[in-house]
């Protein structure tokens, strides 16, 4: 009997920890279904370029996983019954569900925006963390007229690209940020110095320790009584996990994420693992895994790797998840490297202006470029462990 494998969603984890797993188990011993509502890959981390109406290039999942032994599976998925392990999924245009059986689940469902309760914020305002949301976004600015006012809520580094973005490519539109502390807080004191002189070069309008109290169709009011024009709102103060979690009978924190132990998998369920902003994992001096594409590159290496040494039969490896740097683009001349410690913590050292931007656009693509390629946009070091790996896979697999 081959092992039923399901990866569920392919985002950046989800298609990583499915193409890992078909480069280190054999066909005829398993498998791998991977299920996403969408054809195409999404470059979440550049849904602010399309925002603003620059062309992505489009990435058919079916073009990057043919020959890998990967089943794509286009549908929904709409419960999983981990109590008999089963998932249920939607297929496309109302033409029925289905159950998948699995003997591993990867959970790779990710998260959408988080509107945070504000009143107002769900029906008057524009999110990013999706392709249809970007997409909305995109024909309400493309329709806006010199002198509009666009606000953006949120001093994260969503918040940062998207309001450089709009006000690079609108620079006829006037474009404000609200924040909820001090511009780039978190940042070096070169990075802050750096971002500060960026926005004001683009005449962004900066309203720091200005949290947001309510949001209507044409202005936005904030803790202090004030009420900003805003012909558009972008909303973009954190991300929410994806809701199905919930309904299981797996253990999740307040937030509804899942808690895995070092090698992603479910605590609770051992026959899930899940990956991405979807898991609870900890890094480094206990701190847990912001929601990111830095940290949900690494938990998929560290599932496959797990789930592939398990079926096999060989020790488990354990990969040490820790940060180096965040990689904000701020426009498209512009750009900061922060880097950071082990556990996030931003160090005196960035990168700055032309240099940084081209080095964000590096990792951008080096990010999508991986997809389906696991073990690309590795350290060196880390890549020859993986073929070590891979051997000792293969002489237990053969019995040599």
């Amino acid at each position: 009997m081959q092992h039923r494998i399901v990866v569920l969603g392919a985002g950046y984890t989800g298609a990583v920890a499915a193409g890992r797993l078909a480069r280190r188990l054999r066909r005829e011993d398993v498998t791998l279904t991977l299920v996403n509502a969408e054809p195409d890959f999404v470059e979440r981390v550049r849904l602010h370029q399309l925002a603003v109406g620059q062309d992505l290039s489009p990435r058919p999942l079916g073009e990057m996983f043919a020959g890998t032994g990967v089943e794509l599976r286009l549908a929904e998925v709409t419960a999983v019954h981990v109590d008999r392990r089963t998932v249920t999924v939607a297929a496309p245009h109302g033409s029925g569900q289905e159950e998948l059986a699995y003997d591993t689940l990867v959970y790779a469902l990710g998260s959408g925006w988080n509107d945070g309760g504000v009143p107002g914020a769900a029906e008057h305002t524009h999110e990013i963390s999706s392709r249809p949301g970007a997409l909305r976004l995109r024909d309400r600015l493309a329709a806006l007229e010199p002198g509009r006012s666009v606000v953006v809520v949120g001093g994260g580094l969503t918040g940062l690209e998207a309001v450089t973005e709009i006000a690079e490519a609108r620079p006829d539109l006037d474009v404000a940020l609200t924040a909820r502390g001090a511009l780039g807080d978190w940042l070096s004191a070169k990075g802050r110095a750096h971002l500060r002189k960026v926005v004001d070069k683009l005449g962004v309008t900066v309203h720091e320790h200005t949290p947001v109290d309510a949001v209507e169709a044409d202005r936005v009011m904030t803790a202090d009584g004030r009420c900003l024009p805003a012909a558009v709102t972008v909303w973009t103060t954190g991300f929410a996990v994806h809701p199905l979690a919930r309904a299981t009978a797996l253990e999740l924190t307040d937030r509804g994420q899942i808690v895995v132990d070092s090698t992603m998998r479910s605590v609770s369920h051992p026959e899930v693992y899940a990956v991405g902003d979807a898991a609870m994992a900890i890094g480094p001096h206990g701190r847990p895994l912001r929601m990111s594409c830095a940290s949900g590159t690494p938990m998929a290496w560290q599932a496959a790797d797990a789930i592939a040494a398990r079926l096999t039969g060989v020790k488990v490896p354990h990969l040490s998840i820790r940060y180096f740097q965040q990689c904000v683009s701020l426009g498209r001349k512009e750009g900061l490297i922060q880097f950071v410690t082990a556990d996030d913590q931003a160090v005196d050292r960035a990168l700055t202006g032309r240099l940084a931007a081209r080095y964000k656009e590096l990792v951008c693509k080096g990010a999508a470029w991986g997809v389906g390629r696991p073990t690309l946009g590795m350290p060196a070091r880390r890549r020859r462990v993986v073929r070590r790996e891979s051997r000792d896979l293969t002489r237990a697999r053969t019995g040599a």
